[in-house]
């Protein structure tokens, strides 16, 4: 099982892959599950909305697409996450240290069965990668 990291049509973020790789293993691990195989692709806003509109029916720009193929005991998926729409959010919320690392942890958290459509959603979401990004100071990410 593995956590795998890619790009099309942009770059890829700069961070410790190890590090972001033992952070998400142990945030699935306090849920009682295990880390199979996870892709993230990083992308570009326009690839981003041409999935959005290819798979989901919508016709607007998101930060994250999480694709779940998780059985009961191990989580499965294909995050694609828009670099432009991340860093965008960053500055707009002035959360430029750790919009990536939120968003990462996001897509990990629709794995694990969190899901963001209403607001007591959105506030269990938040809070869930509240919790994770605390963690996050436990291991080396940051070039």
């Amino acid at each position: 099982m593995a956590i795998h990291f890619f790009s099309e049509q942009t770059y890829l973020p700069r961070f410790r892959k190890n590090g972001i790789k033992k952070w998400i293993e142990a945030v699935v691990a306090q849920h009682m599950r295990k880390t199979g195989n996870i892709t993230y692709i990083f992308t570009n806003d326009i690839f981003l909305l041409n999935i959005n509109k290819q798979y989901l029916n919508h016709d607007y720009y998101t930060d994250i697409i999480t694709f779940d193929y998780s059985t009961e005991k191990h989580i499965h998926g294909d995050i694609y996450i828009s670099v432009d729409r991340v860093n965008e959010n960053a500055l707009r919320l002035g959360t430029e240290h750790n919009e990536l690392f939120r968003v990462i942890i996001h897509g990990v958290l629709h794995l694990l069965g969190y899901n963001d459509s209403t607001d007591n959603e959105k506030a269990t979401m938040t809070n869930a990668e509240d919790n994770a990004l605390v963690q996050l100071g436990k291991f080396n990410v940051n070039l």
